[in-house]
């Protein structure tokens, strides 16, 4: 009896791990700078630069595109932390430009990164409201709460998938937390405008 077999098979086999091992470690290694121009984008969008906002969000997109052609469907996982970066970088400047916030199609992301993004995007929207509110930006601060309450509404159920879709439930518990906190916010706001816009009435 030999080994023969088993020898061709464990050979075949070690070429093929080590080709998944080298593109995982591909993936890991290079979706970061995606990681990065997200954060710079989002940054960028918090400081009124919508020009470099939408150029790093363009280049963290040419990059998905090119690593996604790396990644078999056993690596997509890796891919999904990049993606809901990218989600939530163009969620921010569809909400600041007015527009719709591009679909999971339109974004060519996978599922879990689209709902994650989306997620992760409502902590974003509440720096915004408290920034506008600082300018004196009352009506985009409503605006942009409306928003933000929405999409906590529409992301809620998701919870219950938290064994599939990764912190999804923790996610929500924060959203709620956020959104709770804006509504405070808002609502002192408003009361507060009000108040002026009575003793305004009375002097004169």
């Amino acid at each position: 009896m030999t080994l023969n077999n088993v020898k061709l098979s464990l050979n075949k086999i070690a070429k093929s791990l080590s080709e998944v091992q080298d593109a995982r470690e591909f993936l890991l290694k290079n979706t970061r700078e995606v990681i990065i121009l997200c954060s710079k984008s989002i940054i960028s969008v918090h400081s009124g630069d919508m020009k470099s906002a939408k150029n790093n969000l363009k280049q963290a997109d040419l990059l998905l595109k090119k690593y996604r052609k790396k990644a078999t469907p056993d690596l997509k996982r890796y891919l999904i932390t990049p993606e809901q970066e990218f989600v939530e970088a163009a969620s921010l400047i569809a909400i600041v430009e007015k527009n719709e916030i591009p679909s999971e199609k339109k974004l060519e992301v996978l599922p879990e990164s689209y709902v994650l993004g989306l997620m992760d995007c409502v902590g974003e929207l509440k720096r915004m409201i408290f920034d506008k509110i600082r300018m004196g930006d009352i009506d985009n601060a409503s605006r942009i709460f409306d928003i933000m309450e929405k999409l906590y509404l529409y992301l809620y159920p998701f919870s219950m998938y938290d064994k599939v879709l990764k912190e999804a439930r923790r996610k929500i518990d924060v959203d709620r937390i956020l959104v709770d906190d804006a509504r405070g916010v808002m609502t002192e706001e408003k009361r507060r405008s009000e108040l002026i816009k009575a003793l305004t009435k009375l002097q004169k």
